[in-house]
């Protein structure tokens, strides 16, 4: 096509302004759409693949969900109570499994145990596991570790909601100078009234013996 004038064509410029803006507007259009029709193709290959990354991703979401069920069901069992803290669970569960990644099978297994052997209480459980195969008895050990002393993975997961505290809250208080009880730090400590008598002896010079 033969051009002039800074290289428009010869229709552009021959003809009234009022076309001259409308050639432009059907070629702005026309160029539009194009881009409007290759955005949408890659939209729509994006949410396709999108879609296929999202849904392995839902499945896991969900069979960990079934594994942490689970753990907190033979956790129950082993620990004799009806409930338990289900975000507790979920960190022991995910350390214990990161600790040692063949647990996630051992503990599926005591679960099936559990089920299938009716165990009513923990020792139930703990014997027939131990008879069916030795190698629960270390992974009872570790659920048992985790609840009552708060460490899984040799990280301290919970503290002061950890079995050992509870369990003898109404008895005794952890070996300590403070006769307090547990956490006796987080409450408001008693009034004290101000001292009103006075030294009986003058001061006397600080001395630091040696030991």
């Amino acid at each position: 096509m033969r051009q002039d004038r800074n290289r428009q064509p010869v229709a552009d410029w021959c003809v009234s302004p009022n076309a001259m803006r409308l050639n432009r507007l059907v070629r702005m259009s026309r160029r539009d759409a194009l881009l409007g029709g290759l955005g949408f193709a890659v939209a729509g290959g994006l949410s396709g693949a999108h879609a296929q990354t999202v849904q392995p991703n839902a499945s896991a979401g969900a069979d960990q969900s079934g594994e942490v069920a689970s753990f907190m069901a033979v956790s129950q069992r082993l620990t004799d109570r009806d409930t338990l803290d289900a975000n507790i669970g979920t960190a022991l569960y995910m350390g214990i499994v990161h600790a040692n990644p063949d647990r996630k099978d051992k503990i599926q297994t005591l679960r099936a145990l559990m089920d299938s052997s009716k165990a009513a209480t923990a020792a139930d459980l703990a014997h027939a596991a131990e008879k069916a195969d030795p190698a629960l008895k270390d992974v009872i050990h570790e659920i048992l570790t985790g609840w009552y002393r708060g460490v899984a993975d040799n990280k301290v997961v919970v503290y002061r909601s950890a079995l050992m505290f509870d369990i003898t809250k109404d008895a005794v208080y952890p070996k300590t100078y403070a006769t307090g009880g547990p956490f006796y730090w987080t409450t408001k400590p008693p009034e004290v009234e101000r001292p009103t008598g006075h030294p009986a002896l003058s001061a006397s010079p600080f001395v630091i013996e040696p030991t």
